[in-house]
Order: structure tokens, then sequence, then C-alpha cells
């Protein structure tokens, strides 16, 4: 079986991890046969942690994990902290192949959907007042 780890920075607010949470469920629904199952990890603040979240896949039936980093750029994270965490993740499964995808923000959609964020504020889509209205 493969899996998709989604896996996130991690938040002090538990609203926020349970954004990833719901967006790992989402994911769901595009994956066809190129994979079985979406799990969600951070790096920190949030709990499974990255180590954890491989260890649930591979609890699943996973033989194959592709880790993908739900970061907008190549920071620190993305480059040191993230691998670190899946090669402990690596050595509780070594009979799990684990790699890691590129990270969000080095996608060219990314740029499209900017833009697609602005025109939705511009046509009066905003966020806030979305998010807020019911307060």
């Amino acid at each position: 079986m493969k899996a998709i780890l989604l896996v996130a920075h991690g938040s002090r607010k538990i609203e926020s991890n349970c954004e990833v949470s719901v967006l790992a469920n989402k994911m769901m629904n595009y994956l066809g046969n190129r994979f079985d199952f979406v799990e969600y990890g951070f790096l920190e603040l949030g709990r499974p942690f990255i180590p954890e979240a491989i260890d649930i896949c591979a609890k699943r039936g996973a033989s194959k994990i592709t880790v993908v980093p739900y970061f907008l750029s190549a920071g620190r994270h993305v480059k040191i902290d993230v691998p670190k965490e899946i090669e402990k993740g690596r050595l509780n499964n070594p009979d799990v192949e684990v790699e890691m995808a590129n990270y969000l923000g080095s996608r060219d959609e990314i740029a499209d959907l900017l833009v697609k964020l602005a025109e939705n504020n511009e046509s009066g889509k905003n966020y806030e007042k979305q998010r807020f209205s019911n307060l």
C-alpha cells in the first residue's frame, strides 16, 4: 500500500492543527489509484509528530510513504528539520520506503492560486467576512 503523509509545522492553536486534518481528509478525494490513504503529522506543537505519523502509516499497511511538506518556502524546517524527523520514522520502520516530495511553495500553481485568492477578495468573497460573519 502507498500512503501520503501530509506534514505541517504545527501550532499552539488547536483549530490550526485541525485544518491540517481536514485537508488530509479532503485529499482522500483526489487519490484515485495512485495512493491508498492520507495521514497527517506535525514537526512540532501538534500531534502526531512526524515519526509517530510514519508509525501510523506503517501500522495501516503502507509499504511506501510519500511525505508532502505543507510549507511555503524551503527554510530550515524543509531542508533540515523535516528530513531529520523522517529519518527517525525510518529507523522505527525499516521495511517501509519513506521519501520526501518537494514542498508546497515550490509548485508553479501557487502563483495562480494566489491570484485567485486576490480575485475572490476583489469580488467580495473576503476571508475575514466569511470566517467572522457569525460572531
